[in-house]
């Protein structure tokens, strides 16, 4: 898994890459959870789009986040989630975690607010 990490109005967009699975799980928690706890109020917006599988350490990642971020009056959005990570998500009961926007447009307007 790659990462890259750009900011845009207060921001920050994590495009993610490949599979989040075995040892990039760890990848992802050293990458998001510094953003989240170097914050007062993080505004988290994770793009999926190339993301092609999750398992659930990979979840626990991001609930690890949305927990810290929601305790500091945060919030976290997701864009181009796939249909395997959408259909994990629903299984695992996490739907409401998580906003989801349709265009990173969409994202960076709600999450400024």
């Amino acid at each position: 898994m790659t990462t890259q990490i750009r900011q845009q109005n207060g921001i920050s967009i994590l495009e993610l890459k490949g599979k989040i699975v075995g040892t990039s799980v760890s990848e992802l928690r050293e990458v998001l959870l510094p953003k989240v706890e170097d914050s007062d109020a993080p505004r988290i917006l994770i793009d999926f789009e190339n993301v092609r599988m999750i398992d659930s350490s990979g979840l626990g990642v991001l609930i690890e986040a949305h927990i810290v971020a929601k305790r500091k009056s945060g919030r976290m959005g997701a864009i181009h989630v796939g249909k395997h990570i959408k259909n994990l998500i629903v299984v695992h009961r996490l739907v409401h975690l998580f906003e989801h926007f349709d265009t990173e447009e969409d994202a960076v307007s709600a999450l400024s607010a």
